[in-house]
């Protein structure tokens, strides 16, 4: 029975849109909300290691020097994959866009909040724009790397996975990782450095080789779960049809 069959047998009782059964808007919706708070975490510089020096050629390795968003973005590409093994590159496509809308009215919201006018008992005006002030090299930064990267990252899954069908799931995890995340840290870190304080290219080069390899470790070592949450989400979305 339709929405309106039922609406027309049961005039008392108000009409509703279905609710999509599938897995889809949750992943999407997760998807958006660790964006969201990625990027604010990333405006604070993070140093481990700070007492520490070691340097190999040009290249200083300690103190190890990233930004407060290292333990969520793999989260995001983690998430950017099984919507790509699921649902494809056009409905991986449509979450990025989604979530780059949703970067953009967090971003013009925070602009606006912080030119509202403060009440007299208000004293945090400060704090509030240290933690969320629109910064627009580090908006365009995030906006940037995070467009290119998942979208490559998608691209890359959905094409592997047309030559190897359901085989070989690791291969398309690694492969679109490597390509996703070198993108979106380098073009990140090009244009942010500056902005959270680094001036020298020794490092610059520790904030671009360790955030990648940070990024792309952490997706290697929780493969494992991402190829339970894969599997889980295949085999209860219903419109899903293993390929021959």
């Amino acid at each position: 029975m339709t929405v309106s069959e039922h609406a027309e047998k049961n005039p008392e009782h108000a009409t509703f849109a279905h609710v999509s059964r599938g897995y889809y808007p949750t992943i999407v919706a997760l998807f958006t909300a660790v964006l969201l708070i990625s990027n604010i975490c990333a405006t604070k510089g993070v140093a481990f290691f700070a007492g520490a020096e070691l340097s190999i050629g040009p290249l200083q390795i300690l103190p190890i020097i990233t930004d407060g968003g290292f333990f969520l973005f793999p989260m995001a590409y983690i998430l950017g994959d099984v919507l790509s093994e699921v649902y494809g590159f056009k409905a991986t496509r449509r979450a990025i866009y989604l979530g780059f809308g949703a970067l953009i009215l967090a971003s013009a919201c925070f602009w606006l909040l912080l030119r509202l006018p403060s009440a007299d008992f208000y004293e945090n005006q400060a704090s509030l724009e240290a933690v969320v002030g629109v910064y627009p090299r580090l908006l365009l930064a995030g906006l940037s790397g995070y467009l290119v990267g998942q979208l490559l990252n998608s691209l890359v899954m959905v094409t592997i996975k047309e030559r190897t069908k359901e085989k070989h799931l690791w291969a398309r995890l690694i492969g679109s990782t490597v390509v996703g995340e070198f993108a979106d840290t380098l073009i990140f870190c090009a244009i942010a450095a500056g902005a959270i304080g680094i001036s020298t290219w020794g490092d610059f080069f520790n904030y671009l080789i360790v955030g990648f390899l940070w990024k792309t470790l952490v997706e290697v070592l929780v493969m494992p779960i991402t190829y339970r949450a894969i599997a889980y989400v295949k085999k209860h979305e219903p419109t899903y049809v293993i390929a021959s």
